[in-house]
C-alpha cells in the first residue's frame, strides 16, 4: 500500500505531461465556397477535412470569389488562435503567400479572396496551388499545418495578365553627377544703365531743391573748419556707402556685405550726429 501511495503521484503527473503534450490546434465546421460576381447561388460547396485533402482541386474564375468559414479550436473547445492563415503555395517555385483568417473571440473564423488578389507569378503556376492551412498560438498546444485542398486558377483567356513590376530594392545604386545652377549674375547692361542714368537725374533736382530752399555754399570753410573730423567723415561715409552698393551689386555676395555695411553706417551715424550738432549751432547763432 505504501508502495502504491508512492507511486500515485508520479502516475498523476505522467498523465498531466501525456494530455499536455497531446493538446492541439485543429478546427471543426470548415466550409468552402466558391460564388462568382452577380450569381444568387449554384457555385461550389464543400467541407475540409483536418487530415486529408479535398480530392477535387477547387476552381478560382476571373470573377470568382472564394471564402472559408471555419471554427478554430484546442483540444476539441472552441478558442480563437494567435495565428491563423491560409497558404498558398506554388509547387512548381515554392513561392508562397499567406491570407490571414479574421478571427472572433469564440473561435470562429473566416478569409475570402479573388483572383485578382493573387501576385502574378501565382497566376502562371502551371499546377494548381497547394492550399494549406495554419493554426496556432501561444503555449505548448501543437500547432496545425495541414494541406486542405488544390486551387486551380483559371484565367481568362480575354484579359491579359497584369504586367509584372520589379519591386523596389535597397542597396547601392550608380553614381549620381551633379548639376548645379551657375551663380546668379548683374541684370543685363541696358537695365544696369537705365537706373544709373534715372539715378544720376536726380542730381540736378537735387541741387535745384538745395538753392531754392537757401543752401549757402559759403558756409562750407566754416562748417569744415569748426568740426573738420564729422564732417569729413560724414561725407567720406555716404560716399563708402554707395561703393559698397555698388560691389554688392556686381559681385559681392549678402554675407560679405552685411558687416562691411554695418561698419560704415556706424560711422555715418557717429560722425553725422557731430556734423548736425555743428549745424544747430550756426544756425542758433542767426547764421543762414
Amino acid at each position: 500500500m505504501k508502495f502504491l501511495r508512492s507511486l500515485l503521484p508520479s502516475i498523476l503527473v505522467l498523465g498531466a505531461s501525456v494530455v499536455q503534450a497531446a493538446s492541439s490546434w485543429n478546427f471543426d465546421e470548415a466550409i468552402i465556397s466558391v460564388a462568382s460576381k452577380g450569381s444568387a447561388g449554384g457555385g461550389l460547396k464543400d467541407k475540409l477535412s483536418d487530415h486529408a485533402p479535398l480530392t477535387k482541386a477547387v476552381e478560382i474564375g476571373a470573377q470568382d470569389t472564394l471564402k472559408i468559414i471555419l471554427t478554430a479550436t484546442e483540444n476539441g473547445k472552441a478558442k480563437q488562435p494567435h495565428q491563423a492563415f491560409l497558404l498558398l503555395r506554388d509547387q512548381d517555385t515554392g513561392l508562397e503567400m499567406t491570407f490571414p483568417f479574421t478571427m472572433k473571440e469564440t473561435g470562429k473564423g473566416k478569409v475570402d479572396f479573388q483572383q485578382k488578389d493573387l501576385p502574378i507569378q501565382l497566376l502562371k503556376s502551371s499546377q494548381p496551388l497547394r492550399a494549406t492551412l495554419l493554426l496556432g498560438s501561444f503555449g505548448t498546444a501543437q500547432a496545425f499545418s495541414n494541406h486542405v485542398f488544390n486551387l486551380d486558377v483559371k484565367l481568362d483567356q480575354n484579359v491579359p495578365l497584369p504586367k509584372y513590376e520589379k519591386p523596389l530594392r535597397y542597396g547601392k545604386l550608380a553614381e549620381i553627377h551633379h548639376i548645379f545652377k551657375a551663380d546668379p549674375t548683374s541684370p543685363p547692361m541696358v537695365i544696369s544703365l537705365f537706373f544709373v542714368l534715372a539715378v544720376l537725374a536726380t542730381v540736378p533736382v537735387l541741387f535745384g531743391t538745395w538753392a531754392y530752399l537757401g543752401a549757402n555754399i559759403n558756409h562750407l570753410s566754416k562748417a569744415t573748419a569748426a568740426a573738420p573730423i564729422s564732417h569729413g567723415l560724414f561725407f567720406s561715409s555716404i560716399i563708402c556707402m554707395e561703393g559698397v552698393f555698388f560691389l554688392y551689386y556686381s559681385k559681392w555676395t549678402l554675407f560679405k556685405m552685411l558687416p562691411v555695411a554695418g561698419v560704415i553706417g556706424l560711422v555715418s551715424f557717429l560722425s553725422g550726429s557731430k556734423a548736425l550738432s555743428e549745424v544747430q549751432s550756426r544756425r542758433l547763432a542767426g547764421e543762414r
